[in-house]
């Protein structure tokens, strides 16, 4: 079983910063995939970004690519999403999740991809 822990949300104005980060219980956690999703009112839940094992594999959405950065710290459990120039649209509650079944270089990014999930961190980005 992978606990995972959100933190690092709050208000921002348009074009600020927030980093999320989200600590996982675990022996393993090197060996997880993992991923960001987000899911604003009225909307699917979607991916955001994604991270292999080492991190020698990333994944972005077209909405965020040179906006926002996945990276994880193996010693400490720990996936963050370094997330710049903030917009309104970006608003929404982000979730972690993390996936044992992926390979050591790759980044999934599909919801169905992953087994667990955290509780979610609400960003709101106001103009």
């Amino acid at each position: 079983q992978v606990q995972l822990v959100e933190s690092g949300g709050g208000l921002v104005q348009a074009g600020g910063s927030l980093r999320l980060s989200c600590a996982a219980s675990g022996r393993t956690f090197s060996s997880y995939g993992l991923g960001w999703f987000r899911q604003a009112p009225g909307k699917e839940r979607e991916s955001v970004a994604a991270i292999s094992w080492f991190g020698g594999s990333t994944y972005y959405a077209d909405s965020v690519k040179g906006r926002f950065t996945i990276s994880r710290d193996n010693a400490k459990n720990t996936v963050y999403l370094q997330m710049n120039s903030l917009k309104p649209e970006d608003t929404a509650v982000y979730y972690c999740a993390a996936t044992t079944k992926a390979g050591p270089w790759y980044a999934p990014a599909e919801e169905y991809q992953y087994d667990y999930w955290g509780q979610g961190t609400q960003v709101t980005v106001s103009l």
